[in-house]
């Protein structure tokens, strides 16, 4: 589950609840369009905005819509203790893996952070994702503490923030994590617009919210990096450059709310309060992108 492209949707919500409904639509699109994980509850999947309960419900829809397909449920939180709990209901759900960013409000030290993994990786019957999420959580990793982390039991994969443009210093990047993980430990990458980089410097997964929306314009990209044709997968990242564009100046998590309203696949609002959808100029654009770029059949 941990290769490939891993497809993260959103979590349609309102001020009442998860509309489930739709969540389970949006994971079946993506076990028909033959994704290799489904990643719930993600950033993309407003995980630090719901309850607990709220959660463990999320997480039963989306094991039961994805029809086989490995799900990846996100549990962070806070406290360790809530972690643990989260780590729980998801195994309890049947999720194939756990995904967990070293959520804070006081800085945390390189001992915090591993101790937390410590604590929840000795927890687990599952694997985890370690998720390094810098421009949201502050919390950032070095090459060694991720080594550290990597050598703890269950650990699966390492999900790095978007590299650098320049092709030599993405591959050096991952060069340098591979040299200090397990060889068990894939390297995987997030950042959308960055995804075709972070495959061709030899990530083995690309970790996509946008694939949780278009999941077979996104796998069209990743098997072409997986096959080794690096000017293919560039060729069709480029085309979807306004796209790109729109996640750059709205934020990703904005753009495919108002993407998945635009094609009748959640109702409005489907973010969580204080978060604001898009506004009319805006999904007119979003639409116009759409139109243009074919998305709304995918």
């Amino acid at each position: 589950m941990f290769r490939g492209l891993s497809a993260f949707p959103l979590t349609p919500t309102d001020e009442h609840d998860i509309d489930h409904s739709a969540y389970a639509t949006l994971v079946s699109r993506l076990a028909a369009a033959g994704v290799d994980s489904i990643g719930a509850l993600g950033s993309t999947g407003g995980y630090a905005y719901l309850s607990r309960e709220q959660r463990a419900q999320a997480a039963k829809t989306a094991v039961e819509a994805a029809e086989g397909v490995p799900v990846i449920v996100s549990i962070g939180a806070l406290r360790t203790s809530q972690v643990l709990e989260l780590a729980e209901d998801a195994q309890k759900a049947g999720a194939a893996g756990v995904l967990l960013a070293a959520m804070t409000y006081q800085p945390l030290t390189d001992e915090e952070v591993f101790g937390l993994y410590e604590d929840v990786t000795r927890e687990l019957s599952v694997p985890l994702c370690v998720y390094d999420n810098p421009r949201t959580t502050k919390v950032r990793f070095s090459t060694e503490l991720h080594g550290r982390i990597a050598r703890l039991p269950n650990v699966g994969s390492i999900k790095i923030p978007a590299v650098s443009d320049d092709p030599g210093e993405a591959r050096a990047r991952v060069d340098a994590l591979r040299a200090v993980v397990p060889e068990t430990v894939t390297i995987g990458v997030s950042g959308d617009w960055a995804g075709v980089r972070g495959l061709n410097a030899g990530c083995d997964v690309w970790y996509s919210a946008v694939g949780g929306l278009f999941p077979r314009a996104t796998l069209a990209l990743a098997r072409a990096a997986q096959a080794g044709d690096a000017a293919k997968a560039d060729a069709l990242s480029d085309e979807l450059a306004p796209l790109w564009d729109l996640f750059t100046r709205y934020g990703g998590l904005r753009v495919l709310s108002a993407a998945a309203s635009q094609l009748g696949l959640a109702a409005e609002p489907n973010l969580p309060r204080p978060l604001l959808g898009l506004d009319e100029a805006a999904r007119s654009e979003v639409a116009e992108v759409l139109d243009r770029l074919r998305l709304a059949a995918d």
